[in-house]
């Protein structure tokens, strides 16, 4: 960035010109009698109570002078830790758990001789500690399930007598405890896992002064236990880690003797059974495991042989095998691995090098790389973290050099920020942006400021940052669709142009080539249509300007299009989601003079079209993203108004329910499902014009919350989630004309 000012001396001396900055780096100055300019280098971030000023002083000859003050903006804010009050009770292996309500229930942890039975909630709204209602025992080294009624079980640990057995459920609409029966044996370090059928799994753990290779079940409904298979050799202070399908990770721990295992088994709620998979490179327990968004299992740090591990793993559960990875710049146990709304994970205190530690570090999925972070106030191992709502990271409880603590504290990793990354070589918009095999992103079509409908294409990498333009399209488009065919190639379809209301064309795009080609024309020509890619392989196409009923599909195998079942509704503006059971949901749109609230659900099996429940109210021009649960959530879009509503549909149960509004109403936005599971809505037009604001909805939750705004008021434009985990924001309409800017959400 430079800055450059200009200055008159009435009395035409010369001007000596004088830069100063509080942060950052100031280039060598380029002056003149009349001008001086300098570049400036910014911090990769800033403290949020921190502001990057700058003054620019022009003096003369006869010591007259003149001063100007200005700042800059935009600069990500710098991961941060602050004190969030304390306990009432100091605890050494605190359980913390996320409740329903957004606040955090702790329980158990000793206190040299004390074992408090009284549970503390911590409200991250207010950063205040309040008691709520004690367990029957007090307990540590014992687990905390959040339950799908919102309830929270806690089994087994260490007591005043010795090991329990029993189980408590807290209900946080009451603030009391009841008992939630016993297991066959009273365990302590074991792990305690919620299966998909609401079930939990509670395994291994030291059971009568050994290591158990013993599990049990609990069913909620019924409040009962049944032990199911083991897993053999035993082991405590091990992981346990729900895997995508269904299925649980158990990883190290220690054996006979407190000796580290490698070993790690599979259990399969379907049939209660264990089997064995593969093993870690190192023997680790007091270690922790996190699921990445991809699916895999990381593993840090534990206590190997003899000393604290750096070394990292990751487990492929497609092969069953672990990989090695770049080791965390510090060697510690009995410490935290918090997976970020970024879908980056934060390492945390912990036991290393003799003592227990403050620092912190963050991996980096996507580039296997590891960053030194802000360190905690404290050091402390053997505390617990939890990952709230707004983002933040709650640290409570653990060990210290003073003993157990009672302070907690905040991580707040930074505000979602927005970075320029280059711009187009075409002003578009009401073009497409679709993501690549090869991380790359190609833009194709959209309408230019001169009304001009373009045939041009263009790629963006981001390693680089850099557009290129590729091959034209045989027709210039907008208004259009691609995707993404199983082959890599794309494919693109319908759309409008300056000769054609609603092209029936459709063209294929080689990658490896930078080629286009047609590939036939579909029956009816369609503009604000849908596509969307089948588990076959194959490509839905619905409705579009008329409005239309039809739907018709495309086999790239052959590049044939056939008619399939018409909706029962013609509509345009619509959307169009594949739900995990292989059918698609069309949602809304415009039927010509009203939007709609039908919405249908297509069956490729069949090729038939069925009704589903209605949403609350109609809307058109709206989104629709498939949530990791399953659901779908829709937002704004133009019903009778410009609307902020947000609506999911449960596919299990056929009913709509509120997700909450919006800060803004909106549509011709867009939003995009992050690594994090949480739900970025940029940009789009609303009853306050074009806009820039960006927010984030969890769905957990079902709350919203403002994010960093965009740098340039948008609609109209696309927004594509790269392998990083950030979204490139590309093109669309501003405030002043269509627009080749290009900017990059980073989480």
């Amino acid at each position: 960035m430079s800055f450059r000012a200009t200055a008159e001396d009435p009395q035409d001396g010369g001007l000596q010109f004088s830069w100063t900055a509080s942060t950052g780096t100031l280039g060598p100055a380029q002056q003149s009698a009349t001008t001086s300019q300098r570049s400036w280098t910014a911090p990769a971030c800033l403290n949020p109570k921190v502001t990057a000023s700058f003054t620019v002083t022009a003096a003369n000859d006869r010591d007259l002078s003149a001063t100007a003050r200005f700042s800059a903006v935009g600069i990500p804010d710098c991961p941060t830790w602050s004190p969030t009050g304390s306990m009432a009770k100091r605890r050494r292996v605190p359980e913390a758990t996320l409740l329903l309500t957004g606040k955090v229930l702790v329980t158990g942890g000793p206190n040299g001789g004390e074992i408090p039975a009284m549970a503390e909630l911590y409200d991250p709204a207010t950063g205040l500690w309040t008691s709520t209602g004690s367990m029957a025992k007090g307990r540590y080294q014992h687990t905390a399930t959040l339950l799908p009624s919102g309830k929270v079980l806690v089994t087994g640990g260490a007591g005043d007598s010795g090991l329990l057995a029993t189980a408590e459920v807290y209900d946080p609409g009451t603030g009391l405890w009841t008992s939630a029966g016993s297991m066959a044996s009273g365990r302590e370090n074991h792990t305690a896992t919620l299966l998909p059928s609401g079930k939990v799994l509670v395994m291994g753990g030291i059971v009568g002064g050994v290591p158990a290779a013993t599990a049990e079940v609990f069913d909620p409904a019924t409040g009962t236990w049944a032990t199911t298979g083991s897993l053999s050799p035993g082991r405590y202070s091990h992981t346990a880690t729900l895997l995508p399908t269904g299925k649980v990770l158990v990883t190290g721990g220690y054996g006979d003797e407190s000796e580290p295992r490698a070993t790690a088994g599979l259990y399969d709620p379907a049939t209660g059974t264990w089997s064995a998979t593969g093993s870690m490179g190192s023997s680790r327990g007091h270690h922790a495991a996190t699921l990445l968004p991809t699916g895999r299992v990381l593993v840090t740090g534990g206590n190997g042989s003899s000393l604290s591990l750096a070394l990292s793993e990751v487990y492929e559960p497609a092969t069953g095998l672990w990989s090695s990875i770049a080791s965390m710049p510090t060697g510690r146990s009995q410490h935290t691995a918090t997976l970020l709304a970024s879908g980056r994970v934060l390492v945390t205190g912990g036991q290393g090098g003799g003592g227990f530690l403050s620092t912190a570090e963050v991996y980096d999925p996507a580039t296997n790389t590891w960053a030194s972070t802000a360190s905690m106030v404290t050091g402390r191992g053997s505390l617990s973290a939890t990952l709230l709502p707004t983002g933040r990271v709650l640290v409570t409880g653990g060990m210290g050099d003073g003993g157990a603590t009672l302070t907690a504290e905040v991580y707040d990793p930074g505000t979602g920020t927005w970075a320029p990354t280059g711009s187009m070589t075409s002003d578009r918009t009401e073009h497409t942006a679709t993501l690549l095999p090869s991380g790359k992103v190609l833009v194709t079509g959209g309408r230019s400021g001169t009304n001009t409908y373009l045939a041009t294409t263009e790629v963006h990498d981001p390693g680089t940052g850099v557009w290129l333009s590729t091959g034209s399209m045989v027709a210039g488009r907008s208004a259009h669709t691609a995707t993404l065919l199983p082959s890599g190639k794309v494919l693109v379809t319908g759309g409008r142009n300056a000769t054609v209301a609603s092209l029936a064309t459709t063209e294929v795009y080689e990658p490896v080539t930078g080629t286009w080609a047609s590939t036939g024309s579909m029956a009816t020509g369609r503009r604000q249509h849908t596509a969307t890619l089948l588990p076959s392989g194959k490509v839905l196409v619905t409705g579009g300007q008329g409005p239309l009923a039809t739907a018709e599909v495309h086999d790239p195998v052959t590049g044939l299009w056939t008619s399939t079942g018409s909706m029962a509704t013609g509509r345009s503006a619509h959307t169009a989601t594949l739900l995990p059971s292989g059918k698609v949901l069309v949602t809304g749109g415009s039927d010509g003079s009203v939007p709609l609230a039908i919405a249908e659900v297509y069956d490729p099996g069949t090729g038939t079209w069925n009704s589903v429940a209605g949403m609350a109210t109609g809307r058109s021009v709206h989104t629709a993203t498939l949530l990791p649960s399953g659901k779908v959530l829709v937002t704004g879009g133009y019903g009778s108004t410009f609307l902020a509503t947000a609506e999911v549909y449960d596919p299990g149960t056929n009913a709509w329910a509120s997700a909450g509004s919006l800060a803004s109403d909106r549509y011709l936005h867009t939003t995009t499902l992050l690594p994090s599971g949480k739900v970025l809505v940029t940009g789009g037009y609303g009853s306050r014009g074009r806009l820039a604001t960006a927010e984030l909805y969890t769905p957990e939750r079902r709350t919203w919350a403002v994010t960093g705004a965009l740098s340039l008021n948008r609609e109209s434009h696309t927004a594509t989630l790269l392998p990083t985990g950030k979204v490139l924001v590309t093109g669309g309409a501003g405030n002043s004309g269509f627009l080749t800017l290009s900017e990059l959400y980073v989480p």
